[in-house]
């Protein structure tokens, strides 16, 4: 039997070195402390190696440069701001960059009713956000989300979205957008029959003026009630909150009888049916109640305080209400 000469030997226990050296060095723990870790986009794997070595994470940059290539791994990796647990594996460290895993999500949050605009301005304004949109118009965004030429009010889904680090806004307005379209659909399709409303935009209208009537959700459906029987007999729907939608900048906390007469496409005191557009971003109890009114014999509504109303069906019960509740 011919024995191995002693270079080989020497090759063999010098690979078998390498290797050993190699899984202990993707297996120990690292240490990241408290702060963040960021990727910024296009940052090669070789400067990221070497940051780790500069910040005394790791001893050398050359395993985590091989167990990269021998994964194919080196050119995949997602930009963000991660967090990684105490004792994190190198091996770990790489698959995390990979599969995103581990980056710090951001929280915004659109409140029910809410305008387009005031969604816009907690946009432009979140933190860490890329803003591509600056100087948009409104229409501009809607081409975005691939619907030109709708008007934008009351089509985005007053939620809590989390985005990373370098997201950019469109990609905001589209998850909003995508949710309010699948939540309208929903409540659209278990609607009930014969509703003085016959569409689904005119759903998201009456459900947008219903959120901004009241934040009581027993209530919603009463009120959307109402409505749905001023719309049945012919009456105007008479609510405030179209009215001051209509005044814009020209209203100032307080509606006067000025702006009730003030005749705009959203005065519904002058003007027969709903208003154009919605007036906000509606949540879904106020979507759910626009396609299903609560059937009642009231005609008026009016506010008593903490968010309830006062409702009555001749007009004789709801001047005694107003005088008993608003005019004291």
């Amino acid at each position: 039997m011919k024995l191995w000469s002693w270079p080989k030997k020497a090759s063999v226990l010098m690979a078998l070195l390498v290797v050993g050296y190699y899984l202990s060095a993707i297996s120990k723990p690292l240490d990241f402390g408290d702060e963040a870790f960021l990727i910024s986009r296009g940052e090669s794997l070789s400067a990221i190696a070497n940051r780790l070595v500069e910040d005394k994470i790791i001893e050398e940059p050359y395993t985590l440069k091989l167990h990269a290539r021998l994964n194919a791994l080196g050119t995949r990796i997602k930009a963000g701001e991660y967090k990684f647990p105490q004792g994190i594996s190198l091996a770990d460290f790489v698959d995390r960059l990979v599969s995103g895993k581990g980056q710090i999500g951001i929280r915004i949050t659109f409140i029910e009713g809410w305008t387009f605009k005031q969604m816009r301005e907690t946009i432009r304004t979140a933190p860490k956000l890329k803003i591509t949109t600056l100087g948009w118009s409104d229409q501009q965004i809607m081409q975005a989300m691939g619907h030109s030429g709708l008007h934008p009010e009351g089509q985005f889904y007053p939620d809590t979205y989390y985005y990373r680090r370098g997201d950019d806004d469109l990609s905001i307005y589209k998850k909003a957008f995508l949710l309010m379209q699948d939540q309208l659909d929903a409540v659209w399709e278990n609607r009930q029959r014969n509703l003085q409303i016959k569409t689904r935009y005119e759903a998201l209208i009456l459900a947008s003026i219903i959120e901004k009537e009241t934040w009581i959700r027993d209530e919603r459906p009463l009120i959307s009630g109402v409505f749905s029987n001023r719309l049945k007999v012919g009456m105007r729907l008479q609510t405030d909150p179209t009215v001051i939608y209509g005044a814009g900048t020209k209203y100032n906390g307080k509606i006067t009888y000025k702006h009730l007469r003030t005749d705009t496409p959203y005065n519904t005191y002058m003007r027969y049916g709903l208003p154009p557009t919605p007036i906000s971003l509606p949540g879904y109890d106020s979507l759910e109640a626009a396609v299903n009114p609560k059937k009642t014999k009231s005609f008026y509504f009016v506010a008593i305080g903490k968010g309830r109303h006062k409702f009555s069906e001749t007009l004789k019960e709801h001047n005694a209400a107003v005088r008993k509740y608003i005019k004291k």
